[in-house]
């Protein structure tokens, strides 16, 4: 009954669904005051303003692109296909790694329309994406149905071992590169000034098939017009440190579409906190 009524709603046109959004996100931001405190203080301390006013500004578009980032799972999931919603400039990346014969690594941080960007190339090629399974044990089957043209698997040792195989297989695989891991699955490395607990998955799975690495980002364009998503292929090994450069660079091109309310900079249960360096 819940998938029907999100394939009803998906069936709106991409710019109400946006406007929409941009509603909720400025509902939630005044309803939740720790969310809402969470997504300035990360906002203020990425530095991607230039002014006061500029960060006035930023914040503005914030809380209405994160509003739109939840509605418009509904009709990537269950409405248009990719392929109607989204143009690539930079397809050519790809085909230079599978040319080479290599696996691929995508990483899409939370910036822009994530989801999309793994929906558009499965319609090309095989895809497996890690994923995490939801809290809310409801959400899980429509998450799942939404998700039916790729690959999925789940955050655990068997999860990592479907990646590798699909690596092995010269196929491509999805992480979001962003996500803070488990305990002993990550390192602590500075993510916009600040130690942020980060994945080592990348580099591994990297190392062990010498698999190409391309950031992708699917820019939300104004208006409902759709999504421009951006390849870039990023050479040498992905060690914590290197991955927050390569991400918060990405992040500097779009800044309001970033999903600066995620709690990137939380303590895994188990992680020992970063102990400052003594001057």
């Amino acid at each position: 009954m819940l998938q029907g009524v999100l394939r009803s709603f998906s069936r709106l046109p991409l710019p109400l669904i946006h406007a929409l959004g941009s509603l909720l996100g400025r509902t939630v931001y005044l309803l939740s005051p720790s969310y809402a405190a969470r997504l300035r203080e990360n906002l203020k301390q990425s530095g991607c303003y230039a002014s006061e006013e500029g960060y006035e500004k930023l914040l503005k578009e914030s809380v209405a692109e994160a509003g739109k980032a939840f509605l418009e799972l509904f009709p990537v999931w269950f409405g248009n296909t990719p392929e109607k919603l989204v143009k690539c400039d930079d397809w050519d990346v790809v085909e230079k790694a599978k040319a080479a014969g290599k696996g691929i690594i995508f990483l899409t941080p939370h910036l822009g329309c994530f989801e999309i960007s793994a929906l558009y190339c499965a319609r090309i090629m095989p895809i497996t994406v890690l994923y995490r399974r939801p809290k809310l044990s409801w959400i899980e089957p429509v998450m799942n149905a939404g998700r039916n043209r790729l690959q999925l698997a789940p955050a655990d040792l068997s999860g990592v071992r479907k990646l590798m195989k699909a690596l092995k297989k010269g196929e491509a695989i999805g992480l979001l590169p962003d996500q803070a891991p488990g305990a002993g699955e990550g390192e602590w490395a500075d993510f916009f000034g600040r130690p942020a607990y980060t994945m080592t998955l990348a580099g591994r799975l990297q190392a062990s098939s010498d698999a190409a690495i391309i950031m992708a980002f699917a820019e939300r364009l104004p208006r409902g017009q759709g999504y421009h998503l951006h390849l870039e292929a990023l050479d040498g090994e992905v060690a914590p440190d290197g991955l927050n450069r390569a991400i918060e660079n990405l992040v500097r091109t779009c800044p309001a579409q970033y999903l600066w309310s995620y709690n990137r900079y939380k303590v895994p249960a188990g992680a020992k906190p970063r102990i400052p360096h003594a001057d």
